[in-house]
């Protein structure tokens, strides 16, 4: 049975990604996954790498119990919207804060190589925008997919690793929002 593990990273409750989340969590599932959550806004944790990988810094109960579930997953879907071409300051704060040397991955002695740590798991990054795709794809160059994609998950061991993009939302309709739901309610029940 695979265990997915869905991390929302939008700071407000009322958005759009919490129906996304939902929608897929639902879907899952139905396919019999065990289906975990994790809601960055809600942890209570300092997002601030103070002192980078010079010193290491405690982490908080609920990033223990944060990292135990991605351990646990097989696939990990990421939930954020786009803000200023990137990651919500707050998903940022929990990945410096969480994927650390010696978790995430690992330095090699004497070497510009690494080793990594997560590997033998998927994941889907499922981001919102209020732009076209394409435009922020050849315009911008992606960042925030190319940051958690290759910057983050691959560096770590993990793939493959799909991306959706869902938008244009500022001026998306009901009718628009109930089919991207059922779309993302599909990928759940197929389990990528």
């Amino acid at each position: 049975m695979k265990n997915i593990l869905i991390i929302n990273g939008h700071p407000n409750s009322s958005s759009f990604s919490f129906a996304i989340a939902e929608s897929y969590r639902k879907g899952a599932l139905e396919a019999n996954a065990n289906v975990d959550t994790i809601t960055i806004s809600e942890l209570n944790f300092n997002p601030n790498l103070a002192h980078g990988y010079q010193k290491r810094m405690a982490l908080e109960p609920d990033l223990v119990e944060a990292w135990e579930k991605i351990e646990k997953a097989n696939h990990l879907v990421w939930i954020h919207p786009v803000w200023w071409a990137g990651l919500p300051a707050i998903t940022k704060g929990f990945i410096d804060r969480l994927f650390l040397p010696g978790m995430a991955f690992r330095y090699r002695e004497n070497s510009v190589w690494w080793d990594k740590l997560l590997k033998g798991k998927s994941a889907h990054i499922i981001t919102t925008l209020d732009q076209p795709s394409w435009y922020y794809r050849l315009v911008y160059g992606r960042p925030s997919v190319n940051q958690l994609k290759k910057g983050v998950l691959q560096f770590c061991g993990i793939k493959p690793v799909r991306v959706t993009y869902v938008g244009i939302i500022k001026s998306s309709d009901e009718e628009q929002r109930i089919n991207w739901l059922k779309k993302i309610h599909q990928m759940g029940k197929q389990l990528k």
